[in-house]
C-alpha cells in the first residue's frame, strides 16, 4: 500500500511539472515526426560541453548541432517521454538528430538499444 501512495505522488508531481511545458511547440522530424536519437554517457563526464557547463550523464541534458543553448525539448517514444535541456553539440554522425545525455536515453529505452526514433518536440 505504501509503495501505491508514493508512485501515486510521483505520477502526480510529473503531472505538474509537465503541465507549463506540453503548452506550445514545435515538433522537427520526417513526415512521421521521427528523428534518430543516441546517447553518449560515462566517458564524458566532467568534460566541458560546447556550452561551457560540465558534462554530466545523470542529467537530463542533450546535444544538438543547430538548437540554441538552453533550448528545452520534450523527446517522446511510445507513451514515454523526458524534457532535456540542450547544452552540447552533436551528434556529428549523419543520420542522427540529437545525442542525448546516459540519464535521458534511460527514460527512454535501455542503453543496449544504442539508436532509437523518437518524435522530438521543441518546448518554450
Amino acid at each position: 500500500m505504501k509503495q501505491l501512495v508514493i508512485l501515486e505522488w510521483a505520477v502526480m508531481v510529473a503531472l505538474v511539472a509537465a503541465i507549463p511545458l506540453v503548452v506550445v511547440g514545435k515538433i522537427i522530424g520526417d513526415k512521421a515526426g521521427l528523428v534518430t536519437a543516441s546517447w553518449y554517457g560515462e566517458r564524458y563526464r566532467g568534460k566541458p560541453t560546447a556550452s561551457g557547463s560540465l558534462f554530466d550523464p545523470d542529467q537530463l541534458t542533450a546535444a544538438h548541432r543547430k538548437l540554441p543553448f538552453g533550448t528545452r525539448v520534450k523527446c517522446t517514444l511510445g507513451p514515454r517521454f523526458v524534457v532535456v535541456t540542450i547544452t552540447d553539440r552533436g551528434p556529428f554522425v549523419k543520420g542522427r538528430e540529437i545525442d542525448l545525455s546516459r540519464a535521458a536515453f534511460r527514460q527512454l529505452a535501455h542503453t543496449d538499444a544504442g539508436l532509437i526514433q523518437i518524435r522530438m518536440e521543441i518546448l518554450k
